[in-house]
């Protein structure tokens, strides 16, 4: 009887040995922070790649399928899309700031690589949360990983195993991100400043997320409430932490800190209420997602918060009805969303939201102007970048006749939505 061949399994093989770091090259060719400025995301992009490749190269020692797949789809979503926004406004912070020696512009570019790799992280994490089927107009990575592994996404099976491997994607993005800010040269003072900001924006991004996910099925649709999740997801971590970075990196001292912050913080919030806008009323040719998705997932923007509170102050009964059946439905229609729309027409609550956007923007100019010589290069380019930020238009220019219509400029009302988000109070 012949004797079957034993099958000879190799540890080594299969088990290879942790691959270090090496020597990085992500310095290499940064150029000078002149250069730089003239081609802010073109730097950001060729750090990226520098980055990128190290950490996909250390992903194909570990396992081949494991950097094709999923290190090389991180890669390749980091790169593709985006319009580097958070790199952009912490390189003009710490230029606006006087930095620019050659130590400085590499740790910017680098911690500006992070930042894109943390945002990879949220967005994908996200897409699988809010089980969006599109991002930057291309299927989104939990879709495309179930149709690359040959199962629909549509199956269970397929569904169960896109989610999951996205999961992962996200969490290999945000390792990768904290490697890099781990692996920058930074001095000391510096290299705890920065620390600090890290860590505080992480927990913050995860905190805001939970509050948004905690307020779609607590039923929690208060305005305050979701200022205070739109301050923790999106200003913070999108605006305000981005120019606190390059504050750092320019050892800026406390006033000029304070000021970039409000400042920051400002634009952050008007940033949020804008997207909540666009998720609305937005042309989905021009976001990359289906209008609407905001409703159909019962997200607690302050939009829909303000045309509840509004409908419920005029016993709008009617208004409040269409809310509740379309707002957080899988299965609204065209025509649900098309009345929804209606209601924060109706109720003034689309302008009155455009409005309170305008009034932050001019406050974070404002903010800025107390921060920054904005008369100065730098603090032009930063200038425009947070105008910007915070100067988003939904395609619709308020000309109702509601109460509160009458400009207010700087009277405070920015201030007091400030500390509403921030859950303190008015001072």
């Amino acid at each position: 009887m012949a004797r079957t061949p034993a099958v000879e399994h190799s540890f080594a093989a299969a088990c290879p040995l942790p691959v270090g770091p090496g020597p990085s090259p992500c310095g290499a060719g940064t150029g000078t922070a002149g250069a730089v400025d003239a081609d802010v995301v073109g730097a950001v992009l060729r750090t990226a790649r520098a980055v990128l490749a190290e950490r996909v190269a250390q992903a194909s020692e570990i396992d081949a399928s494991f950097a094709e797949e999923l290190a090389g789809r991180v890669r390749d979503f980091t790169l593709e899309g985006g319009k580097r926004l958070r790199p952009r406004l912490l390189w003009w912070g710490m230029r606006a700031c006087g930095a620019g020696d050659a130590t400085a512009t590499t740790a910017a570019l680098r911690l500006g690589v992070a930042l894109e790799l943390i945002q990879t992280c949220a967005l994908i994490h996200d897409d699988v949360m809010d089980r969006s089927r599109l991002r930057r107009g291309k299927p989104a990575v939990h879709i495309g990983l179930a149709a690359s592994a040959g199962l629909s996404p549509e199956s269970e099976r397929g569904s169960a195993f896109g989610t999951s491997a996205a999961v992962l994607a996200g969490d290999l993005a945000l390792v990768w991100a904290d490697d890099t800010v781990a692996e920058t040269a930074l001095p000391t003072p510096v290299r705890r400043r920065v620390g600090a900001i890290w860590r505080s924006m992480r927990t913050e991004m995860v905190a805001g997320q939970f509050l948004d996910l905690h307020g779609q099925v607590a039923g929690d649709s208060s305005a305050a409430r979701a200022l205070r999740t739109a301050c923790l997801k999106s200003a913070l971590y999108s605006v305000e932490r981005p120019l606190l970075l390059g504050a750092a990196l320019a050892d800026a001292d406390e006033r000029t800190t304070a000021a970039l912050r409000l400042a920051g913080r400002s634009a952050g919030i008007a940033f949020q209420l804008h997207d909540d806008l666009l998720g609305v009323f937005g042309d989905p040719g021009l976001t990359g997602k289906p209008s609407g998705d905001d409703i159909r997932e019962g997200k607690p923007t302050y939009l829909l918060a303000v045309a509840r509170e509004r409908a419920g102050a005029a016993d709008d009964e009617e208004a409040l009805a269409v809310l509740g059946r379309a707002v957080g439905n899988p299965d609204v229609t065209e025509d649900d969303l098309g009345n929804v729309r209606d209601v924060l027409e109706a109720t003034g609550a689309r302008a009155h939201v455009e409005r309170e956007a305008e009034h932050l923007g001019e406050e974070a100019v404002r903010r800025l102007g107390e921060a920054v010589d904005i008369g100065s290069y730098s603090g032009r380019q930063l200038l425009g970048l947070v105008r910007a930020v915070s100067g988003g238009r939904s395609g619709h220019s308020p000309t109702g006749t509601a109460a509160d219509d009458s400009p207010h400029g700087h009277d405070g009302r920015a201030d007091q939505m400030l500390t509403t988000a921030e859950g303190g109070h008015s001072r």
